[in-house]
């Protein structure tokens, strides 16, 4: 595992360091990057409704600045969260990945959901809390599940609309409060094509780039069922021959993943490795 990018608390009243400009799951960007003088983006007019020190990349420190709303700037652009996933620097994306969620987080609890008062940053500590009721929150994950239906030498791969045109990938969803993530797995799979499943096999998990969510990764048999497709979630799903399979996911996310483990396992072939 690379040590270019290690989270921690950094003091944010410190001078210097570098700063990272964030709104709702986009970062300003230029030809160099997303890292800037923190002193220098501080001066720029942007509306800053939360600074945290979030962690040390390359050994130099990390600040986020969580912006009101996106600003424009001659030469600069604002890129996705999920840009910066599909480039290919698993470092950078760690980083960016983490304060996304830091941002998401402060700028969500700026006020006491209990009292209205306005949050205040707990010294040493990744929390806010509120100065008049003591509510605190803490950054918190989503846990979603990702699985790979298989059928010995078949594949089971949907589409949803917001999918690019002819990719086909695995299914997913969230976790629901009270149940098991396996569960979540079963349920899921047979909301959105109406089969059941068996021999749930855990196979990694890989933060993702929507609001708070860790995806967790997963292998399953087929167990009975004709598929039936879910309304408005899913447009079309199939079985495919691990010879001759549609146009996939990106290569650095978990759904590829996961149908290249079976692909390699079904074939004779080494095993790809988990990115980032």
């Amino acid at each position: 595992m690379s040590t270019r990018w290690l989270p921690s608390i950094v003091d944010h009243v410190q001078p210097g360091g570098w700063a990272i400009a964030h709104c709702k799951q986009h970062f300003l960007a230029d030809s160099n990057g997303v890292l800037f003088p923190r002193e220098w983006l501080k001066k720029q007019d942007i509306e800053v409704i939360a600074e945290h020190g979030i962690g040390h990349f390359d050994g130099d420190s990390i600040y986020l600045l969580e912006i009101d709303q996106p600003i424009e700037l001659a030469d600069f652009s604002w890129q996705s969260l999920r840009q910066f996933m599909l480039q290919g620097d698993a470092d950078m994306f760690r980083l960016l990945s983490y304060a996304a969620q830091i941002g998401t987080w402060s700028r969500e609890h700026r006020y006491c959901g209990s009292c209205a008062t306005a949050m205040e940053q707990v010294a040493n500590e990744r929390a806010m809390q509120c100065p008049r009721c003591d509510l605190r929150h803490y950054p918190r994950l989503s846990p979603s599940m990702i699985v790979l239906v298989t059928r010995g030498d078949e594949i089971l791969l949907a589409r949803s609309p917001r999918f690019v045109t002819g990719v086909y990938s695995t299914l997913a969803g969230f976790v629901e409060a009270g149940e098991s993530v396996e569960q979540c797995v079963a349920r899921e799979v047979m909301e959105e094509v109406g089969v059941s499943v068996k021999n749930i096999e855990y196979l990694g998990s890989q933060g993702w780039p929507f609001p708070h969510s860790l995806m967790l990764g997963f292998h399953a048999e087929y167990a009975a069922g004709d598929i039936v497709m879910q309304p408005e979630e899913i447009e079309d799903a199939q079985w495919f021959d691990v010879h001759d399979l549609p146009p996939l996911p990106a290569g650095r996310s978990i759904a590829r993943y996961l149908i290249d483990v079976y692909v390699a396992r079904r074939l004779g072939m080494p095993e790809p490795v988990l990115p980032g």
